[in-house]
């Protein structure tokens, strides 16, 4: 999937990734990233069953 990162807290290690297209919404934890990320990256990420509903996972920075 792709999309982009609308907000992350690094010192709290996680934030909320947008998926391109559509106005969902998902959570990511610092444990799901491959790059680092900053608001605004264009990334592409997968998505896992978390315990409070899907969270991003595999979470790549588009270079």
């Amino acid at each position: 999937m792709e999309g982009t990162v609308k907000f992350f807290n690094e010192a709290k290690g996680f934030g909320f990734v947008k998926e391109a297209g559509t106005d969902k919404e998902y959570f990511v934890h610092v444990s799901g990233l491959v790059d680092k990320i900053r608001e605004n990256d264009k990334i592409t990420f997968e998505l896992k069953e978390g315990k409070k509903g899907l969270n991003a996972v595999n979470v790549r920075v588009v270079r």
